[in-house]
C-alpha cells in the first residue's frame, strides 16, 4: 500500500533513488484527488479525519526536490521552486477555468470539474477544491486546505493551510459555503456545509464566535478546531474590553457574530453567484 511506502520513505534519513519514483506516483494521486490530506469521516468527532501520511508524502517531496528555474511566456516570467512541485497545468477537457492574469496552481493540488480561478489567485500543494467552486481574485487556498463543492472563495479571502504538524487538521470549508471578500480562515477551522462567512470576518482557533441566533458562544476546545455550524451566517462584530485601559479608553476587540441561519432570502442572494461560473 502506498501509505506504508510513503511512511517508510519519510522515516529514512537518507533517501533512496526509488523514492523519486514513489513520490511521482504519490503526486499523481494527489493531482487526481484520489488521496487527500484530510477527508470526510462520519466516525470522526467533527466529521473529518486527517491523513498524516499524505502530509508526510508532501514533506518528502520538499526533501527530494532541488531548486529549479521555471520560465513561462517564452522567458517573460520566471521563478524558482522545488523541482518536485512545478506549476500545475490543466487541460480544457478537465473542465477547470484558469482565467489569464497571473494565477498559479502548484502540482499536488486537486481542482474538480467546473472550478473557476479568477486572476490572480493561488492554490498550494495538497489543497483539494471540489467541483463547481469559484476562487476569486487575490484569494489563497493554502497547503492541504480542503474546499468543498459549489463554494465561492471571494476576492482577497485567505484559506489558510496547515501542513505541519502532520497530525493537525487543515482548514476545512465544506460544500456550498460562501467565504466573503477579505476573510481569513486559519488554524484548522472548520466551516460547515452551507455557511456564509461575511466580508472581513477572521476565524482562528482562538477566536470566540458569538451566536446571537442560538444564544451561545462557540469556542475551540479540548485541542479541537473552531467549528462554524452548518448554515450559519457570520458577520464581523466587536465586543468591548471590560477592564483596565481597554475599558478606560473604550476599546473593543473584533468578534465574529452569527446573526442568523440560512433562509430563502440568503439562498436567493447566493444563487446570483452562479451566473459568474
Amino acid at each position: 500500500m502506498i501509505a506504508s511506502r510513503v511512511n517508510e520513505a519519510f522515516a529514512r534519513s537518507t533517501p533512496l533513488e526509488s523514492d523519486h519514483d514513489l513520490f511521482a506516483e504519490f503526486r499523481d494521486l494527489l493531482n487526481a484527488g484520489e488521496i487527500r490530506a484530510a477527508q470526510p469521516d462520519p466516525a470522526a468527532p467533527r466529521g473529518w479525519r486527517v491523513n498524516a501520511w499524505v502530509k508526510r508524502g508532501i514533506l518528502l517531496g520538499f526533501r527530494l526536490g532541488t531548486l529549479a528555474r521555471y520560465d513561462l511566456g517564452e522567458g517573460l516570467l520566471h521563478f524558482s521552486d522545488k523541482s518536485t512541485f512545478p506549476p500545475k497545468t490543466s487541460a480544457p477537457g478537465g473542465g477547470t477555468r484558469v482565467v489569464p492574469g497571473g494565477s498559479a496552481v502548484r502540482e499536488g493540488a486537486f481542482l474538480g470539474r467546473g472550478v473557476t480561478c479568477m486572476p490572480p489567485m493561488y492554490v498550494n500543494v495538497g489543497a483539494w477544491v471540489g467541483d463547481g467552486t469559484m476562487i476569486d481574485s487575490h484569494a489563497l487556498v493554502g497547503s492541504c486546505a480542503q474546499v468543498g463543492r459549489r463554494c465561492h472563495i471571494s476576492a482577497g479571502a485567505q484559506i489558510g493551510g496547515v501542513l505541519e504538524p502532520v497530525g493537525a487538521l487543515p482548514v476545512i470549508v465544506e460544500d456550498d459555503v460562501l467565504v466573503g471578500g477579505n476573510c481569513g480562515v486559519y488554524e484548522g477551522a472548520i466551516v460547515k456545509r452551507g455557511a456564509v462567512v461575511g466580508a472581513g470576518v477572521i476565524l482562528t482557533r482562538s477566536t470566540p464566535v458569538y451566536d446571537i441566533a442560538r444564544g451561545e458562544v462557540i469556542r475551540a476546545g479540548n485541542g479541537g478546531p473552531l467549528v462554524i455550524p452548518e448554515g450559519a451566517v457570520v458577520v464581523p462584530g466587536s465586543r468591548p474590553i471590560g477592564s483596565g485601559l481597554g475599558r478606560e479608553w473604550n476599546l473593543s476587540l473584533q468578534a465574529p457574530v452569527i446573526v442568523k441561519y440560512r433562509d430563502d432570502r440568503t439562498d436567493e442572494r447566493i444563487r446570483l453567484e452562479e451566473l459568474l461560473r
